[in-house]
């Protein structure tokens, strides 16, 4: 077993979180310390502009390498703060996706991994997504394999929905079939909203959507994406739904009302992955800042006739889940396992792929 620090910086853009985790990359002896390292509005302002821009970003771009200097920086300090002075075996680094396109067999995470090794005295595991990507797959999600491991014991078929800034699920098969796709929009289409309308990064609480009316007409033109008729397992960017959000009228409605419309939208793209999965799940356990939306629950207890719960039903860590997931990644990294399946996304083989920063 080893002692790895998990990080994640997600599509929500508000910050890394840091996990230690002792495992092995099969088995999960123990869950450590956790927290959250907030970025500042100038980085988090930076890290937004560069998803408009990185379709025909370069590398050598002043802007890019800037914020990925501090985004590096960041999460170095956040091993820091969360080993506290102890010792770790390895971290495990996502760093940030700018651009996500498997369609083109291309998906692009910054954040240097030797500047992280360098700075934390430690090997660092990146690149989790590349060669899946390179192979055909979707690159996307990686955490199914993590949520496995964690629902042992637990009746099935379960669903585990991370809510991020884009939605993902895992379909957990009571004869061990896993089956993974990203949903549709999690929460950056309302934290984009709320942004642009109020100033706020998010909609704390679902307070916003709370007091609106879904305007059905919108959420109906939202939900008619093509997207939602594919099988998994499937992936998104960020920015999928821009284009057709701006078509869709969601920009005359009052601030309420479309904060509601979008917590419908999410909700309503988790219900439309249901006729993709081999069977209703038993129950949805909900991890990601979504799960804090109470709108966007409530919603979802509503269209999936099944028990909906936040994580911490289960004693589950619904704050640290994503960066142990990549805690739980780098060991199999380390150990040359796989990543990621045919049934998670869409791979030929089962996958291993990363590569170990040295310090």
């Amino acid at each position: 077993m080893w002692k790895i620090v998990g990080l994640m910086s997600g599509t929500s853009l508000d910050g890394v979180d840091a996990a230690v985790l002792l495992t092995d990359g099969e088995r999960i002896a123990a869950q450590g310390a956790r927290l959250t390292v907030p970025y500042e509005p100038e980085l988090r302002a930076a890290l937004r502009a560069l998803l408009d821009r990185a379709p025909t970003l370069g590398t050598d771009d002043p802007d890019l390498r800037a914020a990925e200097l501090a985004l590096t920086d960041r999460h170095a300090e956040a091993v820091a703060t969360v080993l506290g002075g102890g010792h770790a075996d390895l971290v495990g680094f996502h760093g940030q996706t700018i651009l996500h396109r498997p369609e083109v067999r291309r998906t692009w995470q910054i954040g240097d991994a030797a500047r992280l090794a360098g700075a934390v005295r430690l090997p660092v595991a990146c690149d989790f997504r590349l060669a899946d990507v390179a192979a055909g797959g979707q690159g996307a999600p990686l955490a199914p394999l993590y949520h496995q491991g964690l629902a042992a014991g637990l009746a099935r078929p379960l669903a585990v929905l991370n809510l991020g800034g884009v939605g993902n699920l895992s379909w957990l098969g009571a004869d061990g079939t896993v089956i993974a796709c990203d949903t549709g929009p999690g929460n950056a289409l309302l934290d984009d909203f709320v942004a642009a309308r109020t100033g706020q990064a998010f909609d704390r609480d679902g307070g916003l959507a709370a007091r609106g009316r879904v305007d059905r007409a919108v959420l109906a033109r939202l939900l008619d994406d093509p997207f939602f008729a594919r099988p998994a397992p499937k992936s998104l960017d960020r920015l999928d739904f821009s284009a057709r959000v701006a078509a869709s009228g969601l920009d005359r409605l009052g601030d309420h009302d479309g904060a509601a419309t979008l917590a419908a939208f999410t909700a309503g793209a988790v219900g439309a992955a249901l006729r993709h999965l081999p069977a209703p799940p038993l129950r949805w356990l909900v991890t990601g800042g979504g799960r804090h939306n109470r709108s966007i629950m409530r919603a979802l207890a509503d269209l999936l006739a099944a028990q909906v719960d936040p994580v911490e039903a289960v004693g589950w860590d619904g704050d640290a889940l994503e960066a142990q997931a990549f805690a739980f990644l780098a060991a199999r990294v380390r150990r040359g396992l796989p990543l990621s399946l045919p049934t998670t996304t869409g791979v030929p083989l089962p996958m291993p792929g990363g590569r170990i920063a040295a310090p």
